[in-house]
């Protein structure tokens, strides 16, 4: 019924653990029918923001997320952006965010 109303629709989630590509798999394996354009995710939001203030994040987020940054540069970075990586939260990492 959604998809013959007249409005947008849009899956939304706050996961940082996989890209909007990984979870669109997952869905359309599960039988939904939607598409990239249609998630909206946590990651969503934080690229969003990351490309209106033009700034260069430095990315603590799991390596199946990287995806959705693609584009995004990082070098000398002057944000951080967290997301659930537990294998990224070890002293060094959380030096180098500080700073």
């Amino acid at each position: 019924r959604l998809r013959s109303a007249p409005v947008t629709i849009r899956f939304v989630t706050n996961t940082t653990k996989e890209s909007k590509r990984d979870l669109l798999q997952r869905l359309t394996s599960l039988g939904f029918d939607i598409t990239e354009n249609e998630i909206f995710s946590s990651l969503t939001a934080a690229r969003n923001l990351l490309e209106q203030k033009q700034v260069r994040p430095l990315l603590l987020v799991d390596d199946k997320a990287l995806p959705d940054f693609t584009g995004i540069g990082t070098d000398n970075p002057n944000a951080v952006v967290v997301g659930l990586a537990p294998e990224h939260f070890h002293y060094e990492m959380m030096n180098r965010a500080f700073r």
